[in-house]
């Protein structure tokens, strides 16, 4: 896979806004909550144009019930994909290009602790999110071809931005 990251875009949000919309429909009454996040949702850094939902749903096992409507959508059921308790799906445009991904997740496990925690550390800590838009421009250019390279790079300061962001966030700051 190409790595490709790109200046912000302000259009991103509008992107998020659109297929929040579209899967708040396929997936119905189990949702609680979807959220943008990923690096398209921190403002002004570098990402991969990938918007990434985060869904919030009261029960995690319906979601399955929902694949057909999601594959309707253009996505691939990805079920776990390495991480228990979620459901991923992934989506290309009509020429192969990754679009979108979304995580869903029960309402208020500890992985969207985590994801929101880590969002929303970012955008209110400008100068880590910058070191972090720099980071992956920097490995962009390092592994234009190696997708594992890239995410290897950016493991360590994640996992310290996440120490970081779990200390500073509290569930109260959920929007």
């Amino acid at each position: 896979m190409k790595v490709e990251v790109v200046p912000p875009d302000p259009k991103w949000r509008g992107k998020f806004d659109d297929e929040s919309k579209r899967v708040a429909l396929t997936l119905g009454e189990n949702v609680v909550a979807i959220h943008h996040i990923g690096s398209t949702a921190i403002p002004h850094i570098y990402a991969k144009p990938i918007i990434d939902l985060l869904v919030e749903v009261k029960n995690i096992a319906k979601v399955d019930d929902c694949s057909l409507g999601m594959e309707a959508l253009g996505y691939e059921v990805m079920g776990e994909f390495g991480i228990p308790g979620r459901r991923f799906f992934r989506k290309d445009n009509e020429i192969g290009t990754r679009t979108h991904h979304i995580h869903t997740f029960t309402a208020r496990s500890s992985e969207v602790e985590r994801h929101l925690a880590f969002r929303d550390y970012m955008i209110a800590n400008p100068e880590d999110a910058h070191k972090y838009s720099e980071l992956k421009r920097k490995l962009a250019k390092q592994y234009p071809n190696d997708i594992i390279g890239y995410m290897d790079g950016k493991d360590g300061f994640i996992k310290e931005m996440q120490r970081k962001a779990l200390i500073w966030w509290t569930p109260d700051k959920y929007e």
